[in-house]
């Protein structure tokens, strides 16, 4: 199996918000795009933030902004993260209803992502590999950051890899979870090409530098 380049999506939900333009300033000549964590306090039991902090977010880079919608009902804000400056929004499989919101995307002209849970079959996915442009594999459950790497995904992201090879897609396989340096090899052998890291970037002294360790672990996989 021939492993893509990694690239590396540092998650602000570690950074610090009160100089959030900072933080991103710092991370942006490691990082390949932004990852945005959204949460509803309904489908996870968290509240972060919305398409205000990503308005802000535009003005400060142009990298590439991820919006993962950890949110019941995503079809009622994917307009206003686009107009926001959303690039790509992903929503969970979980949710139901994946096809209308894939619609909606394409319509909207955001890049079509398609989360999975750790307890959720990738069966629940495989329907809609030819119709996004990224599958999150979730390595942690979804609500808090700073949990640990769930390694039992990893035969799921081995089976997505062979599925997405074996139709000649075009969709990245992100994962999202516990990544740092000693992770993100162990993914990336698995077949994952995107690497979601949080503490393990924004929870150090050097973001920049150790969002390239983490890039270069996963290269050497």
């Amino acid at each position: 199996m021939r492993l893509p380049a990694p690239r590396i999506a540092p998650s602000i939900l570690s950074a610090d918000f009160a100089c959030l333009g900072d933080a991103v300033a710092q991370v942006a000549p490691a990082a390949d795009l932004l990852h945005v964590d959204v949460m509803d306090g309904h489908f996870v039991p968290n509240l972060t933030i919305g398409p205000p902090v990503v308005k802000s977010l535009r003005r400060h880079t142009d990298l590439y902004l991820d919006c993962h919608l950890m949110i019941t009902d995503p079809a009622d804000y994917l307009e206003a993260f686009r107009k926001a400056g959303a690039d790509g929004c992903t929503v969970h499989v979980e949710v139901d209803r994946t096809g209308e919101l894939v619609e909606q995307m394409r319509g909207l002209g955001l890049d079509v992502g398609l989360a999975v849970n750790p307890e959720t079959p990738l069966d629940d996915a495989v329907p809609w590999l030819d119709r996004i442009d990224l599958l999150l594999l979730m390595t942690v459950h979804p609500g808090f950051g700073g949990q640990s790497f769930i390694a039992d995904v990893m035969p799921k992201v081995r089976q997505a890899r062979r599925l997405i090879d074996e139709q000649g897609l075009n969709v990245a396989i992100q994962v999202d979870g516990g990544i740092d340096e000693r992770t993100a090899p162990v993914a990336a052998a698995a077949g994952a090409s995107v690497f979601v890291a949080g503490n393990a970037v924004f929870g150090t002294d050097d973001p920049r530098r150790a969002a390239e360790r983490i890039r270069d672990a996963a290269a050497a996989a």
